[in-house]
């Protein structure tokens, strides 16, 4: 998720004899390093202010940093990939364009020593190596996948020529050359992920020099393996298909090129390799892209289909519906985690080890809630264009239970309480494929329902879309998790950092409960629900917790609609 470039002048930089420290600046209360996932600048580049020099992730958001000033990048002290503390000098910035010096003059050049910063412009002279990388295909995109390469080290490429093709999880797209010249080496082959800025070739711009020996055996290699992975005997065959070997699909008569996206595609859509072999592409080489099959789709009417195989490439495993497909010689599969997975991961652990846990539950009646949203649910969305369900009320008890009880809506630093004067309630939001996300709505406590329904709904969307900003992620007091949305019952959640407790919201449920009336017991049906509340024992103890859960709960089944 790449967001807007931050507001410069807030701890970017420090200045020193005209020159400027660049740091790893903080992201959000609860986080204490960064990872550099990408270089816009080199050593010796000019950069203005507010341009971007580099992109960092963290376990709550990637982002673009700006330059604090003009100058020159002097000095790079981290480099991509690496992930250091907040704070630590990542690069310098020279701002006295007249102080500049190059760091390491070649000896047959002295004059190399005094050069100002317009020689050193970002523009590849002939006979320069330029660098091929992964590139980012969009805001949350951060591995890449080649698909194909239309060159080969020794070949020469015009500009805007096709190099290779990629597909990620939002697009399949041709990569052009940014240069006239010679391809010297390719250092990712076919069917390989990489994360993005990862360098999968080099040019020698147009004059450069001829592929060494050594390149040529590197292709040879990558050709080697690229066709012994297709003689490998055990297809990886979608669920639900026919087998069919990726050496028959390699060598079919008249067999398309398919990428992964459309593949994938076809699965879903239950389309068969017959099927595929007719559509009509209009890609290049007239490959099938993913309008072309989106158009089929539309168009077929009542066509039997026949099931066959689609292989998927590599053909070590893929995924289907969070399943994973096994070779027979296979025991077991080391996936590595994403950065974001590894976000988390590290995330939670962190919050473990730091709260002392603590969980809670209560039953609710939705009966009086669930009736309201039975007999008006069309008339909001109508009137007010708003989607009633259970969460804003959920959402609205809980600010009024975090008014009346502000322990709840604190953090501590060290043997301080802080207390919060707003409410800014966090809510989980589930990524796919597998991510987890908490934005938060600032000064809950300032909507009515309908306000708390439109923010929860556009903040959803902008989590899914990846559109949220940095200011959308940070500074929460306290977080509702609704795992209900998924069919279970109750959980304990793990509390959010600095938060000291977070709310689980179960599926609400009709199951037959024992009531009284007149002073007779008997079984009903009603629609209920099990709340949780995993709070932090070193301030929120059982006392606090058992009264905020009865506070919600009395204010759930005793809810007053005239405030809609």
């Amino acid at each position: 998720m790449k967001l807007k470039a931050l507001s410069l002048g807030e701890g970017l930089g420090e200045a020193s004899n005209m020159k400027i420290n660049i740091i790893m600046p903080k992201m959000g209360e609860s986080i204490n390093e960064g990872t550099i996932i990408k270089w816009h600048k080199k050593v010796g580049d000019a950069v203005k202010k507010d341009e971007i020099i580099f992109e960092i992730s963290t376990d709550k958001v990637d982002t673009e940093i700006p330059s604090p000033n003009d100058g020159i990048l002097v000095d790079i002290k981290v480099f991509e990939q690496e992930t250091v503390a907040v704070d630590t000098v990542v690069a310098t910035l020279e701002t006295d364009i007249n102080n500049f010096k190059a760091e390491s003059p070649g000896p047959d050049n002295p004059a190399e020593e005094s050069k100002p910063a317009e020689a050193f412009s970002t523009k590849q002279v002939g006979g320069a190596i330029i660098e091929i990388p992964m590139p980012k295909m969009g805001e949350s995109v951060m591995e890449g996948t080649i698909i194909k390469w239309h060159k080969k080290a020794g070949d020469a490429v015009k500009k805007d020529e096709i190099l290779f093709e990629i597909t990620t999880d939002k697009v399949d797209t041709e990569i052009p050359s940014p240069e006239e010249g010679t391809i010297t080496e390719i250092l990712v082959g076919e069917q390989e992920t990489v994360y993005v800025g990862t360098i999968v070739a080099k040019i020698s711009a147009k004059g450069g020099i001829t592929p060494e020996p050594e390149i040529q055996n590197k292709q040879t290699k990558m050709e080697f393996v690229e066709s012994a992975a297709f003689s490998d005997s055990s297809a990886n065959v979608i669920e639900g298909f026919d087998t069919v070997s990726p050496q028959s699909l390699r060598n079919k008569p008249g067999n398309k090129f398919y990428s992964p996206l459309v593949l994938s595609i076809a699965q879903k859509e239950n389309i068969s390799f017959e099927e595929l072999e007719n559509i009509k592409g209009t890609g290049i080489e007239n490959r099938v892209t993913k309008k072309d099959i989106f158009t089929y789709l539309e168009n077929r009417k009542n066509i039997p289909v026949k099931k066959l195989a689609i292989s998927v490439e590599p053909i070590e495993k893929i995924k289907t519906e969070n399943k994973v497909q096994w070779k027979e010689d296979e025991d077991f599969i080391k996936e590595p985690m994403d950065n974001i997975r590894q976000k988390i991961m590290q995330h939670m652990v962190k919050s473990r080890d730091t709260s002392v846990h603590v969980a809670a539950i209560n039953e609710i009646d939705m009966s009086k809630i669930h009736n309201f949203i039975k007999n008006n649910k069309d008339v909001y969305l109508k009137r007010e264009n708003v989607k009633l369900t259970y969460l804003p009320f959920i959402a609205f008890a809980v600010i009024k239970a975090l008014k009346h009880y502000p322990y709840v809506n604190a953090s501590i630093d060290g043997t301080n309480i802080v207390l919060k004067k707003h409410i800014n309630l966090g809510f989980a939001v589930a990524l796919e494929p597998n991510g987890l996300i908490v934005p938060n709505i600032k000064n809950a406590d300032e909507k009515n329902i309908k306000g708390l329904a439109k923010a929860l709904v556009d903040l959803t969307n902008k989590a899914k879309t990846k559109k949220l900003s940095v200011d959308d992620i940070t500074g929460g007091t306290f977080t509702i998790t609704n795992y209900g949305v998924f069919g279970s019952l109750f959980g304990t959640p793990i509390i959010n950092q600095p938060e000291v407790a977070i709310l689980g919201v179960g599926a609400v449920t009709k199951r037959p409960v024992v009531v009284e009336i007149e002073g007779i017991d008997s079984i009903t049906i009603k629609p209920m629900m099990y709340l949780s509340l995993s709070h932090d024992h070193r301030l929120v103890d059982g006392m606090l917790s058992g009264r905020f859960l009865k506070y919600v709960k009395d204010y759930l089944e005793n809810f007053d609609f005239s405030i809609m």
